[in-house]
């Protein structure tokens, strides 16, 4: 057959699953999985959320008003904790997908994310735990060394749990519907929107209402109730065991990875060969991580193909599994490409990831300054000013799955109304104005405030962050879950914990971008100043952001022209197909 035939768009769809998958002929058990795992399974992402962004969100200000920090060593510490929170996926992805399965790997990764929380808690409520409180002009006692360590320790174990949640609840949540489920025609872009949803949503409740009782209770209970929340998630999440599908791990993924490596560079002096169809296939060796179908070959990459040319010195034979370090099937060899083929589209997250991490630091210390009345009597919390980013959000949401992609879809013919990667491209875009607007409204900020006789403070209301913030939740409720769904869609089936650990990745790489900028801006520039943002350009660094976010959407979107989608072998016998009676479609990519 030839390589390009019967190459056909095919939308994806999930649904709680009562039939036998055709591709696999997989007997599905219909009481299992289906919507209603999902307030079990959702309930225990919303509770990291909570406890996640309740702190993280209002961080800025613990460490510089509690712990006593510098504004730029609090802002780094920030945006350290969030970029290891998102990095920690790797490891629970790698746990989930090669030994203990998404379910314990949750549940093991809630109680360790309890434990720091717990250890926080205590750190907010006992004296001894913190530096004593300092007021007006006197000089504030820094946090001592004990005091640091219990504080990083429990940052450090709510990192851990976060690594094992994060990467394996949204692809334990899809795996409890089956692709192409007649009975269930939802699609994962649906699952996908609806589940950030509910993300978003404990984002916004951690955004006001725990905010605000950190500042106006305190930070024992602020910290207290999200705690409770996680020990509850807990307790729902075991309760729903009996009602998930549980797919069995497939074996450690990077093994599979580093075996194509190795074989490919054994084999490098071999010459390649014409046709693929003389490359090693064993459809009984990959039966455990083909269920949904063989990875079709594709042109790109070549040089790894030489893993899967069969030699003398291979020994092979009929009923015998292979030496993996030295010759690897055509799927294990597309595995590693599928992820290869992913990278790029991955780098391209990081600086849309570095523009949002502003919106827990320099943006909070923005409101800081400005009038957050509402009333007389009542005072918005800084961080609290966030909330229009969720706001925004969540009503792009909603008007993205019930309006935009019915319109789209008229033009188009996509049932999804654009592809994943167009709505990556459209939240890139809009990240960009969002910027550019945040050094716009700094500038008005700073010229307020000097009419103020060059007060600390700027006599303009809070609601001139608004613009900016509603830009950003705009942006992320194209880009971020466009993101998300990319790389479960076009994931190797036994990778997508893997692949999920991916998307938080580059949330990590960002994080960690915006401390070296930041870092580097602070030490070269007078932009960031340590103490009163009135004496430094604040805009100018939005503005630099703005720039790098340019040319990274001209290196995004030449990226996304030339990627190859993944293509699957189907199990159905169609016309035109090779001996093998395997048909050939691309995985979901419109």
């Amino acid at each position: 057959m030839e390589e390009d035939n019967n190459l056909n768009r095919n939308e994806h769809s999930f649904g709680s699953s009562e039939n036998v998958d055709e591709q696999s002929n997989r007997v599905v058990d219909e009481k299992k999985g289906g919507i209603k795992t999902m307030p079990f399974i959702l309930a225990n992402e919303i509770c990291e959320k909570l406890a996640m962004v309740g702190f993280s969100k209002n961080m800025v200000n613990y460490l510089t008003d509690q712990i006593h920090m510098p504004l730029t060593k609090a802002a780094n510490t920030v945006t350290n904790f969030n970029g290891t929170s998102s990095l920690t996926p790797l490891l629970g992805a790698f746990i989930a997908d090669s030994y203990a399965g998404k379910f314990w790997t949750i549940t093991v990764a809630t109680a360790i994310y309890l434990i720091g929380m717990i250890i926080l808690t205590l750190s907010a409520a006992v004296p001894q735990l913190r530096p004593p409180p300092c007021a007006g002009d006197q000089v504030c006692q820094e946090a001592s060394g004990t005091q640091l360590a219990v504080l990083y320790l429990s940052l450090l174990l709510a990192a851990l749990g976060s690594g094992g949640i994060r990467p394996c609840v949204a692809a334990f949540g899809a795996d409890q519907f089956v692709e192409e489920d007649p009975k269930h025609p939802k699609k994962t872009w649906v699952y996908f929107n609806w589940y950030y949803f509910a993300l978003g949503a404990s984002v916004l409740l951690a955004s006001t209402v725990l905010v605000y009782i950190q500042d106006n209770v305190g930070w024992s209970w602020g910290l207290g109730i999200p705690t409770i929340a996680m020990a509850l998630s807990i307790i729902v999440f075991l309760f729903g065991y009996r009602l998930y599908r549980n797919l069995d791990p497939a074996g450690s993924p990077y093994t599979r990875v580093l075996q194509v490596i190795v074989a490919a560079f054994r084999k490098r002096n071999i010459p390649s060969v014409s046709d693929p169809k003389f490359l090693y296939v064993n459809k009984e060796l990959d039966a455990p991580i083909s269920t949904d179908g063989l990875l079709h070959h594709t042109k790109q990459l070549k040089f790894l193909d030489k893993a899967a040319i069969v030699t003398e010195e291979d020994d092979l034979k009929s009923l015998e599994k292979p030496n993996l370090w030295r010759l690897n099937t055509v799927h294990r060899v597309e595995e590693l490409k599928s992820l290869l083929r992913m990278l790029p589209i991955w780098a391209a997250g990081i600086l849309f990831a570095t523009s949002n991490a502003q919106q827990s630091t320099f943006s909070v210390q923005q409101a800081n300054t400005m009038d957050r009345h509402l009333t007389n009597s009542f005072e918005i919390p800084s961080a609290s000013v966030s909330v229009f980013s969720m706001f925004s959000m969540l009503i792009t949401i909603v008007l993205y799955d019930r309006v935009f992609v019915h319109v789209a879809r008229k033009f188009t013919g996509l049932d999804r109304g654009i592809n994943f990667l167009q709505r990556m491209a459209i939240g890139f875009f809009i990240s960009i104005v969002a910027t550019l607007v945040a050094g716009f409204i700094e500038v008005k900020r700073k010229n307020a405030t000097l009419e103020a006789n060059g007060s600390t403070d700027s006599p303009i209301s809070v609601f001139w962050l608004v613009p900016q913030h509603s830009l950003h939740g705009i942006a992320e409720a194209f880009m971020v879950i466009g993101h998300l769904e990319f790389f479960y869609n076009q994931a190797p089936e036994s990778m997508r914990s893997t692949a999920t650990a991916l998307f938080w990745t580059s949330i990590s790489a960002g994080d960690y971008t915006s401390t070296l900028l930041v870092t580097i801006v602070h030490k070269y520039t007078n932009w960031l100043p340590d103490k009163n943002l009135n004496m430094g350009k604040l805009e100018w660094f939005y503005w630099l952001i703005t720039i790098l976010q340019a040319v990274n959407l001209v290196y995004y979107l030449v990226c996304a022209k030339f990627y190859t989608f993944k293509p699957l072998q189907s199990h159905k016998t169609e016309p035109g197909c090779d001996q093998h009676g395997d048909g050939v479609e691309l995985a979901s990519q419109v």
